[in-house]
């Protein structure tokens, strides 16, 4: 979750769902049932028209425009009408909408507890477990992707079970962008490991050249998740996120990569007074030309065509030298109302949204593909061609791993409160272990 989007769930959850009744795909008690027979032939469904609600813009907005046309293209039979509204609006408003018979029959949610799991829970999504089998999303899908979209049968687990959303060609990453221009400088080559930036920071600190343009002051989190990526045991690191209390936060390299945080900024790797940036701020510094590396979430940097052959991305591998692992998503879970009167046929389409020809409609303006490895990105676009590179990577090393604060709906605040703390001295880095424990057992516990 990027930290833009923090704040958003607890008026999600604040909304309930105590008035969902249900709907087509609900059984009498609201739970959601997957169909027991399915349709794939989209052209002998007849004529039908579908209503989309998404939160894209921008490129985003683009990109799904013509999606839209392709996919009717494709199916003359099928029109679909799309709302776009704002992600926060659309956020704490979804499960109202998901309630009206006149709502979308498609919608963006976020993944996690905060939102697609209320909606699951409250039966206002489809079970598309018949449609995973009938697509063969269950073999095709990276496991580590798959997860994100499932939920247990009880609803009191995350990561397993039926899929309640699918993902598209498109993903979102935490990684480290580097600034191709000052590394030239500095005579050295883009780092290939945990080992080699951490010798790169050091030459770029004496050479005067700020090592890591960040900043603190709203509590951005991608350098603290950025790090444990390269330091966590994956299957750890997911099944923590995804609910097991046997797992802890001292399993899964918290205390290492606050540590090493903390380590990075005691020396003077970020700016200085980076407690007192903000967020957008600091974008704009290093985009502007301050700083040698950045953390940032793919395709958050707003870099033009000219800058994205000065900005170069990085998925480094992890320390243990056990594969490549990042911090990934698609930008939106892809969910179908419990009250589509045309469900395969929604289906459908989010199926069309997986497939390599929307994942080069994403290269093409310049949004990093996903589950598309034959996808051509153009070679002026080092960043661009940087960013394909590791989200291929990790789907051939199924090595995704959630963002941390799915865990609970309260865990993004706490992380980020806290690092403010660790970074004032005020919180050793295992009392900012001990409190994210107790932050997500606290959850698991309500949940049972």
């Amino acid at each position: 979750m990027k930290i833009y989007k923090a704040g958003v769930a607890a008026a999600i959850l604040a909304l309930g769902l105590t008035a969902c009744s249900p709907g087509s795909g609900t059984s009498a008690t609201g739970k959601t049932e997957a169909p027991s027979a399915v349709s794939t032939d989209v052209a002998k469904a007849g004529d039908v028209t579908l209503k989309l609600t998404d939160f894209w813009g921008g490129a985003e907005g683009e990109w799904i425009k013509q999606v839209v046309a392709d996919f009717q293209k494709k199916y003359p039979n099928v029109k679909i009408q799309r709302t776009n509204e704002d992600w926060g609006q659309l956020n704490s408003t979804l499960n109202l909408q998901l309630q009206d018979d006149s709502g979308p029959d498609i919608a963006t949610a976020n993944n996690g507890w905060q939102s697609l799991g209320t909606l699951a829970k409250g039966g206002l999504v489809r079970n598309l477990d018949a449609y995973a089998k009938a697509y063969g999303w269950d073999k095709e899908v990276p496991t580590t992707i798959a997860r994100q979209n499932q939920f247990s049968a009880d609803f009191k687990t995350m990561g397993a079970g039926s899929w309640f959303s699918t993902p598209m060609a498109r993903t979102s990453l935490i990684g480290l962008y580097y600034n191709a221009d000052k590394l030239k400088s500095l005579g050295v080559e883009p780092p290939k490991s945990l080992a080699d930036l951490e010798s790169v920071a050091a030459k770029a600190k004496v050479a005067g050249e700020v090592p890591f343009e960040y900043g603190s002051l709203d509590g951005s989190t991608t350098i603290l998740l950025g790090t444990q990526a390269l330091l966590a045991d994956k299957k750890k690191l997911n099944d923590y996120i995804y609910g097991d209390s046997s797992v802890k936060a001292t399993d899964v390299g918290m205390t290492e990569a606050i540590t090493l945080t903390k380590k990075w900024a005691d020396a003077g790797y970020f700016p200085p007074k980076f407690e007192g940036i903000d967020y957008q701020t600091a974008v704009a510094n290093y985009v502007g030309g301050k700083g040698v590396f950045r953390w940032e979430y793919t395709g958050s940097l707003g870099l033009d065509a000219a800058k994205q052959g000065k900005y170069g991305y990085l998925q480094l591998p992890q320390a243990s030298g056990s594969g490549t692992v990042g911090v990934g998503a698609a930008p939106g879970a892809m969910v179908i109302s419990s009250k589509s009167k045309n469900p395969d046929v929604a289906a459908a389409f989010l199926d069309f949204l997986m497939s390599a020809e929307t994942g080069q409609l994403a290269a093409d303006r310049g949004l990093v593909p996903a589950l598309s490895p034959d996808v051509k990105v153009p070679a002026t676009s080092l960043s661009l061609t940087d960013e394909s590179k590791g989200a291929a990577t990790l789907d051939e090393n199924d090595g995704y791993v959630p963002y941390f604060d799915w865990s609970s709906p309260t865990m993004l605040d706490k992380i980020s409160q806290n690092l403010q703390l660790v970074y004032a001295g005020k919180l050793t880095p295992e009392k900012f272990t001990e409190a994210v424990d107790q932050d997500r057992d606290a959850f698991l516990a309500g949940q049972s």
